[in-house]
């Protein structure tokens, strides 16, 4: 297919993102619709070439990323150019897991191979290292690839062990899977028992709270919550929100301090020669400091003052210096 006809028919094929469903597709053109998912849809350009049209453009950036991360192992088609909204990669000719466990079982081979899968993922930088079953495809020569990658980077939150994987081969699988890992990776094996047992509790939990239906929630803690009140003591209730004020005002003026000393340009000074060379000198005895104070007040019915210093070095190099509050 030549490259102009290739641009005109991606500018005329529409693929529109719904929400919790597939992608809409719209295609008055003359490429075949392999399949589509939730942020893209799969045309097919020559036998061993396809391409990806996403609804999203950050879709697009994310899968892009993660399918770059992967280009030198052997497990995600090759990319061959990225658009604003569609990859062309490499069209994978196999069949998927999902299908291939319907007829044929879980050999030792190949959970090794799912191993080896979810090492290569963690090392090449994959937040989420574990797939579906339908997203992992055995090729004619044995290999895996694995398509549908732009979920396992740019996330906030994963899960410490394959879940997705475990749980889409389903029980009897699974088990026969972990068999084997236990057997090949016992350390690994007993990570991953500690993690689906602590899942298996948090579900349980929250099963058992949501049990817990209220009917009418309001004012149902006012009472008992009395104790965690201070609002009727005045003093108790000025005493806590000076104290709050009081530990605000050091914290943030810490951040800053250490965003400072942070940023500062001439950061290396300290470990130059020259300084380090300064440091061994013997002390003089001599003060080289001067101490500058301010006052921190609160207006309240109980009248109080708090005053701290401010040591003030006398050095050409002052950006450079970190400064501590002492209180008096």
């Amino acid at each position: 297919m030549e490259y102009t006809n290739l641009l005109k028919y991606l500018a005329q094929i529409w693929v529109t993102p719904k929400e919790n469903q597939d992608v809409e597709v719209i295609n008055p053109t003359p490429l075949q619709l392999l399949g589509k998912g939730r942020q893209g849809a799969v045309f097919q350009l020559t036998d061993n070439i396809c391409v990806k049209i996403y609804g999203e453009i950050q879709d697009c950036e994310r899968e892009y990323y993660a399918l770059s991360l992967g280009q030198h192992t052997e497990l995600l088609p090759i990319v061959y150019e990225r658009g604003r909204n569609y990859i062309v990669m490499e069209k994978i000719t196999g069949i998927n897991l999902r299908e291939y466990l319907q007829s044929e079982t879980l050999t030792k081979e190949l959970s090794l191979k799912l191993i080896q899968m979810l090492v290569t993922f963690k090392e090449i930088g994959y937040e989420r290292i574990d797939h579906h079953k339908r997203q992992i495809y055995l090729l004619p020569s044995g290999q895996l690839k694995v398509i549908d990658v732009g979920r396992t980077v740019w996330r906030d939150r994963t899960y410490p062990y394959p879940r997705k994987l475990l749980t889409s081969l389903g029980t009897k699988i699974s088990i026969l899977f972990l068999t084997h890992v236990k057997k090949m990776a016992p350390e690994l094996y007993k990570e991953w028992k500690q993690y689906r047992e602590m899942d298996n509790l948090a579900r349980y939990i929250h099963g058992v709270i949501s049990q817990e239906q209220l009917q009418n929630v309001e004012n149902i803690a006012s009472e008992a919550t009395r104790p965690l009140l201070s609002i009727h003591e005045p003093a108790v209730f000025e005493w806590k929100l000076e104290s709050m004020v009081r530990k605000i005002h050091k914290e943030e003026t810490e951040k800053i301090l250490l965003d400072q000393h942070i940023r500062s340009k001439h950061f290396a000074f300290f470990h130059e020669p020259s300084y380090l060379e300064q440091k061994e000198q013997p002390s003089t005895g001599k003060k080289h400091g001067s101490q500058n104070k301010y006052v921190f007040t609160i207006q309240n019915n109980r009248p109080s003052k708090q005053s701290y210093s401010k040591p003030i070095i006398e050095n050409q190099n002052q950006s450079n210096v970190v400064v501590l509050f002492t209180k008096l």
